[in-house]
């Protein structure tokens, strides 16, 4: 069976969330994670940032958790052995833009550590079980990102 998430360019489910998540944020701010392994109906936000190199805006939907001072999102890129482009891009931004269902706004960005990063890992691990698969594929630590309005 392959990868839903390895083979996210290839089936375009990615492309199809972001195209229903900008036409009705109320539909598409809940995806459909049991392809994938997840439970069922989980919340999205849509990534916004700008290509480092290129230039180029890219809208990303993410799954995200609320946490103390914003929203949580998880750089796993299924674990795969290099972090997502989206990831590398907004490490280089000061601010990137986040919408929340029909709530569009600046935010600052700052990576996790610590007791802090446990904590959020658990609790997105638990709302979505394979990021625990993805952290055990890759030797890689996957990033917890804090998304706080700015």
């Amino acid at each position: 069976m392959s990868d839903p998430i390895k083979d996210a360019s290839e089936s375009g489910w990615i492309a199809e969330h972001r195209a229903k998540y900008l036409a009705d944020p109320k539909a598409g701010h809940l995806w459909d994670s049991t392809f994938a392994g997840g439970p069922g109906p989980l919340p999205t936000l849509l990534l916004t940032t700008r290509g480092a190199k290129s230039g180029q805006e890219s809208v990303m939907p993410l799954l995200y958790g609320k946490v103390d001072g914003g929203y949580a999102i998880i750089a796993s890129k299924g674990g795969a052995p290099k972090h997502p482009g989206w990831y590398h891009n907004l490490m280089k931004q000061g601010t990137v833009k986040v919408q929340v269902a029909e709530d569009v706004f600046e935010a600052r960005t700052r990576i996790a550590a610590g007791d802090e990063r446990a904590r959020i890992w658990k609790q997105m691990a638990e709302m979505y079980p394979p990021f625990a698969d993805y952290q055990a594929k890759t030797d890689r630590e996957i990033p917890v990102v804090v998304l706080e309005r700015a």
